[in-house]
């Protein structure tokens, strides 16, 4: 472990990592990095990196643990053996245990459970790489998940942390702050400004508390924006790939009208009658309206041919009648 520094603020009000008493880290997030989790998300907040995967809602077994009316929310946070410099014990501890329960309350106020009796959320936050704050950091990657689930919520949460160095009130602590600080109040809220989780180690006066929820909701203010942004630039791909299909359904309807109305001009050309029925087939004339006379010769030829035709039986029926006269 490093040693403790002289001072954690300089005569500037710049802090160890050069960020002032009241700026976050910088974060970035990824979305759906998981491709068998209903939704999962990747954040990075300063040096912490998390990983988020959300899985349901499912069915839970055993049966005797389900809710007739509402899903249940398990939440599992854990921190990687490779995440802190000294190697972390694998499995679940006491502080990852404690973590769990209290970021699953933190859900409480805006996952809408009810729409899924019976059932089981299930949301795992791993830490890959600890740097401080990986409580709020796996809470923010755990919301983002949430939402790329497509889980009914009220809202995204946000949390971050205010802490106390060299007497005075920094937000979101890095490592060093978190060791050697004097306070630590981690705080996790709605969009709305409710408060879903708050704790606190240290010691802080009343002015102190007060003024450090205020850091902390400008904080969670500022984690939303990015949150929100996150959102957008995954979602913003399926709308514009939306918004083709339906441009393309719109020129295959325009075609698919103006073939319909070519077909209904060549059928107002056309009269159809019910001339007769004869053993249950009905009969229909398409009479067409012709414009130009028709060809004359058509009808002598056909004069002609019924004339030949008719004087052929004519002879056939004498030869008939002659050859049985001879016999006779």
């Amino acid at each position: 472990m490093a040693n403790k520094p002289e001072k954690f603020i300089d005569e500037n009000g710049l802090r160890l990592d050069g960020r002032a008493v009241d700026e976050i880290r910088p974060m970035t997030i990824e979305i759906g990095v998981l491709s068998r989790a209903d939704g999962s998300c990747y954040l990075e907040w300063g040096k912490n990196k998390i990983l988020a995967a959300v899985y349901g809602p499912r069915e839970l077994h055993p049966r005797r643990m389900q809710k007739p009316d509402e899903a249940i929310v398990r939440y599992r946070y854990n921190m990687a053996a490779f995440s802190v410099e000294d190697r972390a014990r694998p499995g679940p501890s006491r502080r990852s245990i404690e973590i769990s329960k209290v970021s699953r309350d933190a859900f409480a106020p805006i996952v809408m459970t009810k729409y899924y009796p019976s059932a089981v959320i299930d949301v795992f936050a791993e830490v890959l790489q600890a740097d401080a704050g990986t409580r709020t950091a796996a809470i923010n990657a755990a919301s983002i998940a949430l939402a790329d689930a497509g889980i009914p919520m009220k809202g995204l949460i946000s949390a971050c942390a205010v802490g106390k160095v060299d007497g005075q009130l920094v937000l979101d602590l890095n490592k060093d702050e978190d060791n050697y600080g004097d306070a630590d109040l981690p705080i996790a809220m709605t969009q709305d400004g409710e408060i879903s989780l708050l704790q606190m180690d240290g010691n802080l006066t009343k002015e102190e508390f007060k003024k450090a929820l205020e850091m902390a909701t400008e904080g969670c203010r500022q984690i939303l924006e990015i949150q929100k942004e996150a959102l957008k630039k995954k979602f913003a791909s399926r709308e514009e790939v939306v918004e083709s299909l339906v441009e393309v359904d719109d020129i295959k309807l325009e075609e698919i009208q103006d073939e319909i109305e070519i077909i209904e001009e060549d059928l107002e050309a056309c009269d159809f009658e019910e001339e007769e029925e004869e053993e249950g087939i009905e009969v229909i004339v398409v009479k067409t309206d012709v414009s130009e006379p028709a060809d004359e010769t058509s009808e002598d030829e056909f004069t002609e041919f019924t004339d030949n035709e008719d004087s052929e039986i004519d002879e056939t029926e004498d030869s008939e009648e002659e050859k049985a006269g001879e016999k006779i």
